[in-house]
C-alpha cells in the first residue's frame, strides 16, 4: 500500500534529506521564496550565520521565515507513510521514524560512528571512579553527545499576541501579558503557541484565547515530549514503549 503511495507521488527518498546536515528532515520547513526545505532546526542554525539568505541558493528569506520559518506540511504528512530504507541495514521503514531507526541500529552506528550508549545512556554508581582514565574519557564523550542530541535549542521561540501588538515573547510573558491587558477579552484567535508545534493547525481557531493560554499553556510542552516529532510519531512510540515495558 505505501509502495503504491510513493508511486503516485513526484518524489523519490532523496527529497526527504536535509541538504545541511544530510539526514531525513526532522521538523521541515520551507523558504517561501525559493521553496527549498531543511530541518526546522538547521535552518535557525544557519540563519544566524546568513542572517538573511538561504543557506542553499541565498535567496532571500523574510524577517519573519528567519523568526519562525513555515512548516512543510504536505511533506510531513507524505513522510508518515512514505516508505524508505535505513542506509545500513537496508530495512524498510517509514521516512517519519528512519531518525527513530538509527538510535537503535547497531550497523549504523558502527558505520557512522554513533555510539549505542547514546540511545540508553546512564551512569550507575557503580562505573564512577571504578573505571580508569581511558573508560572515563569515553563516558564523558558520550555524555557530552547524548547531551547535545537532546538538548534543548537555545533559540527558544518567540511569540506575538494575536491580541494587540505586543511582540517576541516567550510562552510564559505571553501568558502573563495576556492575562494582565486582555482577561475581559473573548476573541476568537489562533494560538501562536499552538502554531509553534510540530502538529500546529494553522487554520484552528479558539473561541477564548486568553481561557485557552490558561488551560494549555501553563508549563512547556518541551519539557515532557519531543517537539521534533509529530503528533502521530509520538503516540506510536508511546504504544511500542508501553508494550515494551508491560510484555
Amino acid at each position: 500500500m505505501a509502495e503504491d503511495e510513493s508511486a503516485s507521488t513526484p518524489y523519490n527518498e532523496d527529497d526527504f534529506y536535509c541538504p545541511i546536515c544530510q539526514e531525513v528532515f526532522k521538523t521541515p520547513v520551507r523558504v517561501a521564496a525559493c521553496q527549498h526545505v531543511f530541518c526546522r532546526k538547521c535552518f535557525l542554525t544557519a540563519m544566524k550565520e546568513s542572517r538573511i539568505h538561504c543557506p542553499l541558493c541565498r535567496g532571500n528569506v523574510t524577517r519573519r521565515e528567519r523568526a519562525r520559518p513555515e512548516r512543510a506540511l504536505d511533506l510531513e504528512t507524505i513522510m508518515k507513510s512514505f516508505p524508505g530504507s535505513c542506509r545500513s541495514c537496508s530495512q524498510p521503514i517509514e521516512l517519519c521514524r528512519m531518525r527513530q531507526h538509527y538510535k537503535t541500529c547497531k550497523k549504523y552506528q558502527d558505520e557512522f560512528g554513533v555510539s549505542s550508549a547514546l540511545s540508553s545512556f546512564q551512569l550507575s554508581p557503580d562505573s564512577v571512579g571504578n573505571s580508569n582514565s581511558n573508560s572515563e574519557a569515553s563516558t564523558s564523550e558520550n555524555a557530552e553527545a547524548y547531551l547535545e542530541e537532546n538538548a534543548v535549542p537555545s533559540d527558544q521561540p518567540s511569540f506575538d499576541c494575536p491580541l494587540c501588538e505586543e511582540a517576541n515573547m516567550t510562552r510564559q510573558r505571553l501568558l502573563d501579558h495576556c492575562n494582565s491587558n486582555h482577561g475581559a477579552h473573548i476573541v476568537p484567535s489562533i494560538c501562536p503557541i499552538c502554531l509553534s508545534l510540530p502538529w500546529g493547525d494553522p487554520t484552528q481557531l479558539t473561541r477564548n484565547f486568553v481561557s485557552h493560554l490558561n488551560e494549555r499553556h501553563q508549563f512547556d510542552y518541551g519539557d515532557f515530549m519531543n517537539l521534533q516529532l509529530d503528533e502521530e510519531t509520538q503516540y506510536q512510540i508511546t504504544v511500542e514503549e508501553s508494550l515494551r515495558v508491560n510484555i
